[in-house]
């Protein structure tokens, strides 16, 4: 179930958890009469059961109740992605150090003490409610931006360099990252890594890295260092990184080179590569082969071109590449 989006403030959703009925009543006239919308319940199983279904806007959540006590029903509702990013202000009549700092590491982003001043209540709500809202619409606009990278052949992720996890991918990115690197989150890649981390100097004075790119046979995935998460002024470099994929082909290139030459498809990989000015232990590595075997190919191109040199070669198959990529009407 999505978390339900912010709307005006008359669509404010309450969840009170109290086992008091007596506690409860006084507390939903007052936010009722207020024009929240409320809705109650008396134990943790019921509590998770009414967030998950109403996703409210915040919880008011008694800290001491038979069963699961309040620091539970926080921890669980923290731990469920539809209620997670709900707001969490405990109300308890423990006042000790330890308790406050218990309900604060289960997830609470504030408490109240009772008996419970309904105003001060409010006034907190609003508060909490109103920092939860900003950041929900951040979210929002940050996953529309990268959904529409994804849609246009773009994929992205998020990589935090001071310990190299990867902490967000779109799903293009997650394919891409499969099939060139074989690797999954939480795992970033180690060359993906190893050069973000060597360019973070340059990055971090705004200036873009050169990019990395790899290849898997025809196809080439292209790393671009975006920008940092988060930026702020004086900001460390070892924060979230950004990081923008891009796939494409030289499919078309070798298919022209095969025709033109009368060429197989390997062969037709070992000369456009030798055309990128690679060498053969690169090409190698490229094809999954040896130089032995890119020597060999080599030795054949050069007999079906009737050439004898590398340079010659390459020569042939530049002026048939770029007439494939010159536009029509030139």
């Amino acid at each position: 179930m999505e978390a339900r989006m912010w709307n005006d403030d008359s669509s404010r959703v309450v969840l009170i958890v109290d086992d008091v009925p007596d506690n409860v009543a006084v507390l939903h006239d007052a936010l009722d009469e207020a024009g929240y919308t409320v809705l109650v319940a008396l134990d943790g199983p019921s509590a998770l059961e009414r967030a998950r279904q109403a996703v409210p806007d915040v919880v008011l959540l008694d800290a001491v109740m038979p069963g699961w006590d309040g620091f539970e029903v926080a921890r669980r509702l923290k731990a469920d992605a539809t209620t997670a990013h709900i707001p969490i202000i405990f109300m308890t009549g423990l006042t000790e150090t330890e308790h406050l700092v218990a309900a604060l590491a289960a997830g609470g982003v504030d408490y109240v003490t009772k008996p419970v001043k309904v105003a001060e209540v409010m006034a907190r709500m609003g508060v909490h409610m109103n920092t939860a809202r900003q950041a929900q619409r951040g979210a929002l606009e940050r996953q529309q931006a990268r959904s529409a990278l994804d849609a246009f052949g773009y994929a992205t992720i998020t990589v935090r360099a001071s310990d190299g996890r990867l902490m967000w991918q779109t799903p293009l990115a997650r394919d891409l990252l499969r099939r060139y690197c074989q690797t999954e989150a939480p795992q970033t890649p180690p060359e993906v890594l190893e050069w973000l981390r060597r360019h973070l100097p340059v990055a971090s004075k705004l200036i873009e890295p050169p990019r990395l790119t790899l290849h898997f046979g025809p196809r080439r995935l292209t790393f671009r260092l975006h920008r940092r998460i988060g930026d702020e002024e004086g900001a460390s470099s070892d924060g979230d990184w950004l990081i923008v994929m891009e796939e494409t082909s030289d499919h078309a290139a070798m298919e022209s080179l095969m025709q033109a030459f009368g060429l197989t498809a390997r062969e037709a990989e070992v000369l456009y590569w030798v055309t990128q000015g690679k060498i053969n232990r690169d090409i190698a590595d490229i094809l999954g082969a040896s130089p032995a075997t890119v020597k060999k190919h080599l030795e054949r191109i050069h007999a079906k071109l009737g050439v004898e040199t590398r340079t010659a070669a390459a020569a042939m198959a530049m002026n048939r590449v770029r007439a494939l990529q010159r536009p029509l009407g030139d």
